[in-house]
């Protein structure tokens, strides 16, 4: 198994210097994963068998895996370095978000550190063997009363991690139109009286692979059980608005832990939490869902880069994703305006200098040579991409903030 030393401190600067020398400002990442005590995992994102529960039975089963994060996982009982990625070079590793701090403008591209002084968004595997609680993501003014930030995100769901549904293959999303704030009351004064009937005023969604949606924060949603690509903002806020979940007690504890102390039996601030124009939007798959889109630009011969995630939140561009494929024999230039975090989900080659090899099992704590960071000064300067295999590689890859001019439209895959 390879497994790189911690490095020290004092040592980061220089490491860093140097990985980026020797990859041509690409970084190799390894893997991250994170477990959720009150989920079950899925158990198709490449880890052993025997390691879903590595970090003890009693923190719960690993159903997610981090890509280019320097946010940590707001789990009880965490480790120290929890939901943070390490690069690794030259037998050594050190965090992400300690490259970040020493080199943030060769990294992520100087206006962007400027504005937020990290890395503010992370990706995500999220892995589950059924349907997890109807819950929401705060808005940014909401997470602030606890000194957090809020958290959209978007999902996308890669047909080469979905080889099976899993137990519910739909999602819940929002709340019926005509559905009032006392509807959703009356939900959570019934939280100890068995399920407390939330999913009565919502509707449920087939989950289709190769396709996605935005969720804004604020707006409440249980995603089902097909495994899912996140691009999202940097953050780990949530709340629960679910009492049971296939005969799993949801305990009140989960829908106010990112909420004032003062507040935490407070039913009307916390319905108060949710956007609820956009949960009761009478159009919002129109206003929501993500088809992928073919970007001409940056496709030619043997290769093709396609939008995944796409539109802005509130009128912003928070995060963005694609998806690279090379076919075989075929290689191209990807050159892009800003830094981004790449996962390999089929197929083997190279991306520069770096090796690219889907695993197809991965040990905890092993590394492997599927994640790469690329950086501004690399995207910027363009990358060589070669698929040395047999079958399509493909990458995703996901973005910052306002990196793309020509980022598509929600609904523009109607066109």
């Amino acid at each position: 198994m390879k497994v790189s030393k911690l490095a020290a401190k004092d040592n980061v600067a220089k490491l860093l210097n140097s990985a980026l020398d020797a990859g041509g400002g690409l970084l190799r990442l390894t893997p991250t994963w994170v477990p959720r005590s009150f989920l079950h995992p899925g158990k198709r994102i490449k880890l052993h068998p025997a390691d879903y529960y590595a970090y003890g039975a009693n923190r719960g089963g690993i159903d997610e895996r981090w890509f280019a994060s320097t946010t940590e996982a707001a789990n009880e009982g965490r480790v120290p370095d929890e939901g943070l990625s390490y690069v690794a070079f030259g037998g050594e590793r050190f965090q992400l978000r300690d490259a970040v701090a020493e080199c943030g403008a060769r990294l992520i591209g100087k206006g962007m550190h400027d504005k937020y002084k990290r890395w503010p968004v992370y990706s995500k595997f999220f892995d589950n063997m059924g349907p997890i609680p109807h819950h929401m993501h705060q808005k940014f003014e909401d997470a602030k009363l606890v000194g957090q930030e809020g958290k959209p995100e978007s999902y996308y769901f890669p047909p080469q991690l979905n080889n099976v549904d899993n137990n519910f293959c739909y999602t819940f999303m929002g709340l019926e139109p005509g559905t009032t704030k006392q509807d959703v009351r009356r939900c959570l004064e019934n939280w100890n009286k068995g399920d407390n009937g939330i999913l009565d005023l919502s509707k449920a969604y087939r989950l289709k692979r190769g396709t996605g949606w935005l969720i804004p924060p604020g707006v409440l949603h249980a995603p089902g059980s097909l495994c899912t690509y996140e691009p999202q903002w940097g953050s780990d806020v949530f709340g629960m608005f679910q009492s049971i979940v296939e005969g799993r007690y949801v305990p009140w504890s989960l829908l106010v832990k990112d909420m004032p102390a003062d507040k935490h039996q407070d039913l009307d601030f916390i319905i108060g939490q949710l956007d609820w124009e956009k949960n009761v939007d009478t159009h919002f798959k129109d206003d929501n869902y993500l088809e992928p889109i073919v970007d001409e630009s940056r496709s030619g011969p043997g290769y093709t880069d396609r939008w995944i995630v796409y539109g802005t939140v509130d009128g912003q561009q928070l995060f963005s994703s694609k998806e690279l494929t090379v076919e075989p024999g075929a290689k191209c230039t990807l050159k892009d305006p800003g830094a981004s975090g790449w996962i390999t989900v089929q197929g083997k080659g190279r991306m520069g200098k770096l090796n690219l090899q889907t695993p197809v099992m991965i040990r905890f704590g092993e590394e492997t040579e599927d994640e790469v960071f690329i950086t501004h000064e690399a995207a910027n300067a363009g990358v060589e991409i070669e698929n040395t295999g047999s079958e399509p590689l493909v990458g995703l890859r996901y973005f910052g903030p306002d990196v793309h001019a020509n980022l598509p439209k929600l609904g523009s895959y109607r066109k």
